[in-house]
């Protein structure tokens, strides 16, 4: 693991933005004076009239950074992302992805940041959207991984890539076995499991479980979620600033560049090098991933490789960022249910989590098993919470649906279990 800076900005009417935004003379600069004191007075209005109740997620922003603040910075990129108006989506996304971020917890830290210089990694009490230094795995969260699995072979259990489980027994509560298709041989088998901890899309669970209730099965085949693609570039340099006769290795500092230019398709740019330099493939050169958010089957989903990496590479010269003559290599990654949205049928989710909940070893973890979007580290909590729970015996599930959430269940959690352990090792399918 090694200690790597955070930054990531806006890139907004050709400029660079700090992002969370900062009340210095550099955003004054970009906005200009006149539109800084607007921005201002409507966040003021908005701490003295707030909307009540906030349902949508346009609510929540509006709340937190004033209607203008939020129609410049957050609306048109946040909409770019799941393809729905922000009035459409549920507040219950700004509660778990932007939490106690605001105006005033932005300036608060600031003021913290410039007294307090402590350079260590850890920051108790700090927003996540403001977290300054974080641990990053030399090559990559994929290392991490691969450590699990070594383990988890030393200790004498199993690991089984590119299989799939494509059905479900089970009787009344119980899930008895499952169906696993090994992709590579083209062979399936069932396997027995005492306990089913699963991560695979809700959607696709519920309909492997095949519920009686009808009900049930409408709504987890209507849950929407937003796919994801990513054009992986290799350039000599980018344009940031300087004289472009030798842009040569040269790029920004930061980690995330949020793109909100509406002339252009590209959601977010990453710039590996900052991740880890282990990460770049060809010494000398800058290892770029253009990230565009899509629906399966759409145009962009369509496209050929090379038609959209020269989409991609065109947005990017476009913008201002690099020149096209410079890219020597690109790639393609398409994520399906890359985000659960919350909008549609995720209105209804309580009643399919009911449900799940009624299922005595069936344990929903994970971005897509819990439909929530979580970050990385909330999924691995909710995945200790599970196995913790398997442990002691208990049944009660609140303390999993707990994490990264602000709605009741957070302040509830279970603080007694069911039962005592079971003196039997119990056989853990993960799907």
């Amino acid at each position: 693991m090694i200690v790597r800076p955070r930054l990531s900005r806006i890139y907004y009417r050709r400029r660079f933005f700090d992002y969370p935004l900062k009340l210095n003379s550099h955003t004054l600069g970009n906005l200009g004076w006149l539109e800084a004191g607007l921005l201002g007075a409507s966040y003021a209005r908005s701490r003295m009239l707030p909307r009540e109740p906030e349902v949508t997620l346009e609510d929540f922003f509006i709340n937190r950074f004033g209607d203008r603040l939020y129609r410049t910075f957050f609306k048109d990129y946040t909409e770019k992302v799941w393809g729905v108006p922000c009035h459409e989506i549920s507040a219950e996304w700004g509660a778990q992805r932007v939490k106690g971020l605001s105006i005033t917890s932005a300036l608060t830290h600031a003021v913290r940041s410039a007294v307090n210089r402590n350079g260590s990694v850890t920051q108790k009490g700090v927003e996540t959207s403001l977290i300054e230094r974080f641990l990053y795995p030399r090559l990559g969260p994929g290392q991490m991984w691969e450590e699990v699995a070594d383990r988890v072979v030393a200790a004498g259990g199993d690991v089984y890539l590119q299989h799939r489980v494509i059905g479900l027994k089970r009787t009344g509560r119980t899930i008895r076995s499952v169906q696993v298709l090994d992709i590579a041989a083209d062979t399936t088998r069932w396997v027995d499991c005492d306990a089913f901890i699963s991560t695979m899309p809700i959607q696709q669970l519920m309909e492997q479980l095949a519920p009686e209730n009808e009900e049930l099965r409408r709504i987890s085949r209507g849950l929407p979620y937003r796919d994801f693609m990513t054009a992986g570039l290799i350039v000599r340099g980018m344009k940031v600033g300087t004289s472009d006769t030798d842009i040569t290795g040269r790029m920004p500092p930061d980690n995330w560049i949020y793109v909100q230019e509406p002339d252009v398709q590209l959601g977010r740019l990453q710039i590996f090098n900052n991740w880890s330099p282990d990460l770049v493939a060809v010494p000398g050169t800058v290892s770029l991933g253009l990230e565009y958010f899509c629906r399966e089957g759409d145009g962009l989903w369509s496209m050929t490789d090379s038609s959209f990496i020269d989409l991609a590479a065109a947005e990017l010269e476009k913008i201002g960022l690099i020149d096209r003559r410079n890219v020597l290599d690109g790639t393609v990654v398409r994520v399906p249910k890359a985000y659960p949205a919350y909008f549609g049928e995720y209105r209804e989710i309580a009643k399919v989590r009911a449900y799940l909940d009624e299922l005595e070893n069936c344990y929903a973890v994970g971005r897509n098993g819990m439909h929530r979007y979580n970050n990385q580290d909330h999924s691995m909590l909710a995945g200790k919470a599970a196995v913790d729970c398997l442990i002691d015996g208990c049944r009660d599930k609140r303390e999993i649906w707990s994490i990264n959430s602000e709605d009741d269940y957070h302040e509830e959690r279970a603080a007694d279990r069911d039962a005592a352990p079971d003196a039997t090792s119990p056989r853990v399918t993960a799907a």
